[in-house]
């Protein structure tokens, strides 16, 4: 075999092997948090307001592939640092499971996945993969916690426009009495589902098409008021419109304007105003290769590599080591 050859060959070869032990590792991760991952693909699969969810693989295997280039120009070296990352996933995890908060244990699994990247691929290729990395801990179904303060907001909202349109009404809370009937703000119309998945939907957008912090900051503030505002004269235009039509009929056309429509204006509202201020393609997100190079501090982070066989001896001792407390605990 020409020299050359041999040497185009050898990243490959080393990408190759690398990305066994990654597999291995993630395989035995898969099994120790196992609860984890069930909980949370149950609630991906038959909870609305984690539905989005299911397309994040797609998307954060697309964030890797658009990076390939550059990748295939390194070799994955080991860098230990990361295993202190790959702990403190595990403390959470085990801490979750203990306290009984699935946030935290769904959390730390996930954090464990992206440690065992991190620790195995390297500091350049993980900075490479910044983005794709990150984006995963939207994997971690969260905003429950934030229901009431919504239903609330949205019920403060629908009740300062219904009366503001002249109808008449008494409020109590997310109570809402009018001539047409009783209407109540439920967990269902707090609009945390559409709020959740614009907030995933706008860091996607924010680090692929924008290079400015403000700019993204704005887009991100956008994300959070717009879906939030929407709900609330959604929840306005229900009650408004039974009036006229019946509190039956208006629920009814809730429903399909906001389970068909109503998402999908927001998005083009929100997003079509964006469009005017992209900076960039979105398949130039993340650093880039020279960008990497140039930054002072990455020399030297760099010389904290070690053997991959040994970090995979480490992380497989410091799993079973956490997944054995587990069971006792």
């Amino acid at each position: 075999m020409p020299p050359d050859i041999a040497l185009d060959a050898a990243p490959a070869r080393a990408w190759s092997y690398r990305l066994v032990q990654l597999g291995l590792v993630w395989l035995l991760l898969f099994v120790v948090t196992f609860e984890e991952w069930a909980q949370m693909a149950h609630q991906w699969w038959n909870i609305d307001t984690y539905s989005h969810i299911l397309l994040l693989p797609a998307i954060i295997a697309w964030l890797v592939w658009i990076k390939r280039d550059e990748l295939s120009a390194l070799v994955p070296e080991g860098w230990w640092p990361a295993l202190g990352w790959f702990v403190a996933g595990f403390l959470l995890w085990l801490g979750g499971r203990a306290l009984e908060i699935n946030l935290f244990a769904q959390a730390g699994a996930v954090m464990t996945f992206q440690a065992a990247a991190i620790a195995l691929l390297g500091l350049r290729v993980s900075l490479i993969l910044t983005l794709p990395i990150a984006y995963s801990c939207f994997l971690v179904p969260f905003g429950d916690e934030i229901i009431p303060q919504l239903q609330a907001i949205t019920a403060h909202l629908a009740t300062w426009l219904t009366e503001a349109s002249g109808v008449a009404m008494v409020a109590d809370g997310i109570y809402i009495d009018t001539p047409a009937g009783l209407f109540i703000v439920a967990e269902a119309c707090s609009g945390v589902k559409f709020l959740i998945a614009m907030v995933t939907l706008g860091m996607l957008v924010a680090f692929t098409c924008f290079e400015s912090w403000s700019r993204r900051a704005w887009l991100m503030l956008a994300c959070v008021i717009v879906p939030i505002i929407a709900n609330g004269i959604r929840a306005w235009a229900t009650i408004f419109i039974a009036q006229y039509v019946g509190a039956e009929a208006a629920g009814s056309f809730d429903h399909i304007v906001y389970g068909w429509f109503f998402f999908g204006i927001v998005i083009a509202l929100v997003i079509g105003v964006a469009w005017r201020w992209f900076e960039r393609d979105p398949e130039d997100a993340g650093w880039s290769l020279a960008e990497i190079e140039a930054m002072s501090t990455v020399a030297a982070l760099e010389r904290n590599t070690i053997s991959a066989s040994l970090i995979v001896a480490i992380m497989l001792a410091v799993a079973i080591a956490f997944a054995a407390a587990a069971r006792l605990g």
